[in-house]
């Protein structure tokens, strides 16, 4: 989970829903954040398996571009393709730094004559310095900071929010479109992060107590809290930025290769262009990186957290965990971690230290289930 700032803590609003409900609350990223409800982790993790969960992300960035080359200007920071990312759709991106480094992972929608950004909860200060101070003239920001971010995640959450707005039906998995429910104008995507089908529903903050007690009202959907967040995403392989993923990680080594789109890579039409774009494009080339992300699957039932070292069999340390905990729906211990890269093949047995013990764990194809997106 995110570093916690000091001083004075955020409240979305739907903080007094969050204590009506019952929630635990704890600091995460500034903000009073619900960690679970009575339901509890595990079941709440279950539920979102099986049903549809709901879950407050009013604490992530959102933000706006404007001005006739806003997508060529946001793409001189991302190894991305922006230019070309059709109306209507959204992409997953990366903030480099000059030496490779991931400054955050964020999402990108093209509305068409504007730019849609949410970048994390941890980063948003960050980021939007870092738009303001390179995007160049001519392009307009602003902080959507009145709005908030609700996310509705599972195998029910198609049925049960269209039951409400049937036009969210239509859209596929990355679709990200302008919709009106029940009279408020929302920002929707199909997408998510627990590697079910969902949706990430952005919604102004006067109107989000409100639509969010509609949405609660709907038989398969329940509160879930930041825990069982967690061990969703993990489950499903994806990162968590200021863990997994950090500033001094290039996207090689944290096995996003698949996040450099193809015409900006060396041989692309728009190749480079991007902070770190020389090291990055060498690792690619070359193949030259030293570690690697992976992940890890445990033997029994003790679950290997962040922080614990990772060994081969004659002791030496070759690694580290990142991210992990027990996977309620694999009913296994899962985590990820960084190795180095000649023990980076999958079913490579390492063993991660937890009190003194060295405690068996193999390296495994992520995700840990199957991610199960609407693609139509």
């Amino acid at each position: 989970m995110a570093e916690i700032q000091s001083g004075d803590l955020n409240k979305t609003a739907l903080f007094d829903l969050h204590v009506e409900l019952g929630a635990k609350m704890v600091p995460f990223a500034g903000y009073e954040m619900p960690v679970q409800y009575p339901l509890g982790v595990k079941k709440e993790h279950l539920h979102t398996r099986t049903q549809a969960g709901l879950f407050d992300v009013s604490h992530m960035g959102q933000v706006k571009l404007t001005g006739t080359n806003a997508a060529a200007a946001l793409e001189t920071l991302v190894p991305v393709d922006i230019i070309d990312l059709p109306v209507g759709k959204q992409r997953y991106a990366l903030f480099t730094n000059t030496d490779g480094g991931i400054m955050d992972d964020l999402m990108v929608a093209n509305y068409g004559d504007w730019i849609y950004v949410v970048v994390n909860a941890a980063c948003k200060e960050q980021d939007i310095a870092h738009m303001r101070a390179n995007l160049g003239d001519g392009i307009e920001l602003e902080v959507l900071d009145d709005r908030e971010l609700i996310a509705i995640q599972g195998p029910t959450a198609a049925a049960a929010l269209a039951r409400i707005q049937p036009e969210v039906a239509s859209m596929v998995f990355m679709d990200s479109r302008e919709i009106s429910i029940d009279g408020v104008d929302c920002i929707i995507s199909r997408s998510g992060y627990t590697g079910e089908d969902g949706y990430e529903i952005s919604i102004p903050s006067a109107d989000t107590d409100r639509l969010v007690r509609l949405f609660l009202d709907q038989p398969e959907i329940e509160a879930i809290g930041l825990g069982a967040r967690d061990s969703l995403r993990l489950e499903s392989g994806l990162c968590l930025y200021g863990h997994d993923l950090d500033n001094s990680t290039t996207p090689l080594e944290g096995s996003l290769i698949w996040a450099i789109s193809p015409c900006r890579r060396a041989t692309g039409e728009r190749a480079g262009g991007f902070p770190g774009a020389d090291k990055i494009l060498d690792q690619i080339t070359n193949k030259n990186w030293t570690r690697k992300r992976v992940g890890l699957l445990g033997e029994g039932r003790a679950p290997i957290r962040e922080g614990a070292e990772l060994f081969d069999a004659e002791g030496n340390k070759i690694g580290i965990v990142t991210s992990g905990t027990y996977g309620p729906t694999i009913e296994a211990p899962v985590a990820m971690g960084y190795v180095e890269t000649a023990f980076s093949k999958l079913d490579t047995q390492v063993f991660a230290e937890v009190r003194g013990k060295k405690l068996p764990m193999s390296v495994s194809r992520m995700p840990f289930i199957e991610q199960r997106y609407f693609r139509g």
